[in-house]
């Protein structure tokens, strides 16, 4: 099939029909893949770009969301790492420039994945361009060579990439989970089923299974769509209908606080990008398009689904943990008529119940109690029966607002 005759199949597309076909290969997780598409595509974007990051245990599909999306984009756009420090990708990625003495790095239109990263030091470098502070950033770093020891060199980075950070560490800095959206790919065992049985399909026969793909039409004509949306080379995306983004973001937020500035921030930045995936049914000048209602009707049914945790400043697994773990087995300590709080041993006993593997106990303490406790949800005290023990107790404020969440929205 020509490229003219894949095109000329191109339809109008919304959550459900993304979703369907990124669910050719990414069972579940529903909204994890399409915001993971909407992040790589807003690399085409002139400045509504965002980022990405998800902070998962090890073997739940962290990386497989996003290198399985970027397998639409064309290869040229996109750039996985593993493990790299800050000094390696500034070397790897840049060109040295002799003129300028240091080395520059273009990330316009780039899709950056960093897979399984141990440590957020190169985020920690990178904040001025996640946080989109300027086109142009300049930066200092010391390497270390063997004749010379430690010597600065300069870099200069230009562009706005879109990131996707992937790491088994839960626990993230604040300053960069301010600049993140956070998720977690799903572990409920119909998505575990799901997967197992995609993977014995896969492993059964690959290359058949590699065949059905190439020659998968809803997937090469999404793959063409995409090269083609890159293509169309839109420099600026405007939202029609402001009174309907303001009315809907300020419906359910009676008491504003400083974090909501970046949530509408990530909300117009989805929306642009559900614009951009239908640029061409979009009222269009030159190479400036305007968002319309659906696109802002898209764009908030989607934050629905994960604005909960990204409020909280939460992996939406710890949110998840807190919901399902520790809320239910408090739940489970009031119907029984005891009032007491929680010890290590009824959480752990909990979390076996709900995910069917033991808790990790020392992470537990160190990464995700610190966070529930920043954000609200739980505090701590001594048992007056046994002072040696520390009992969690969730913060009545927030535990009767969590449960309206869940109902109305769905945890997951």
């Amino acid at each position: 099939m020509t490229k003219k005759q894949i095109q000329t199949d191109f339809k109008h597309i919304g959550v459900k029909d993304l979703s369907d076909v990124l669910g050719i290969t990414i069972k579940k997780d529903e909204a994890n893949k399409v915001v993971t598409f909407l992040c790589q595509l807003s690399a085409y974007t002139e400045n509504a770009q965002f980022n990405v990051s998800y902070n998962a245990p090890s073997s739940t599909g962290k990386s497989y969301i996003p290198t399985e999306i970027a397998s639409l984009f064309p290869k040229e756009d996109v750039m996985e790492l593993a493990y790299c420090s800050p000094t390696a990708f500034f070397h790897d990625v840049g060109k040295y420039d002799k003129a300028f003495n240091g080395y520059k790095i273009d990330l316009s239109r780039k899709i950056l994945i960093f897979l399984d990263q141990p440590h957020n030091d190169l985020l920690a470098r990178l904040r001025p361009l996640l946080s989109h502070d300027r086109k142009e950033i300049n930066l200092k770093i010391t390497d270390k060579s063997q004749k010379m020891g430690l010597r600065t060199k300069n870099i200069l980075i230009r562009g706005y990439p879109s990131v996707i950070f992937c790491t088994a560490g839960l626990h993230i800095d604040e300053q960069e989970a301010t600049r993140f959206l956070l998720l977690s790919p799903e572990v409920n065992q119909e998505k575990i089923r799901a997967s197992i049985m995609a993977s014995i399909q896969k492993e059964s026969d690959r290359d058949l299974y590699n065949e059905s793909l190439e020659n998968n039409l809803p997937r090469m004509q999404f793959a063409e769509r995409i090269r083609a949306i890159r293509d169309e080379n839109i420099q600026e995306i405007k939202i029609g209908f402001q009174a309907e983004v303001e009315h809907r973001f300020f419906e359910r937020r009676t008491v504003l606080k400083p974090r909501h500035q970046r949530d509408i921030k990530r909300i117009t930045s989805l929306i642009k990008c559900f614009a951009l995936l239908n640029l061409w049914w979009r009222d269009r000048n030159g190479s400036t398009i305007t968002a319309n209602q659906e696109d802002i009707a898209e764009a908030f049914c989607i934050w629905e689904r994960i604005g909960v945790s990204q409020e909280l400043n939460l992996p939406p697994y710890i949110y998840n943990l807190y919901t399902e773990v520790i809320l239910a087995s408090w739940q489970d300590k009031a119907n029984a008529g005891r009032k007491s709080g929680l010890t290590r041993n009824d959480i752990a006993k909990k979390y076996y119940e709900v995910f069917e593997q033991m808790l990790d106990v020392t992470k537990f303490r160190q990464q995700i109690l610190p966070m529930l406790e920043t954000a609200g949800l739980v505090y701590q005290e001594a048992d007056l029966n046994d002072k040696r023990k520390v009992l969690v107790f969730p913060n009545p404020t927030h535990a009767g607002t969590v449960q309206n969440n869940i109902v109305s929205v769905g945890v997951g």
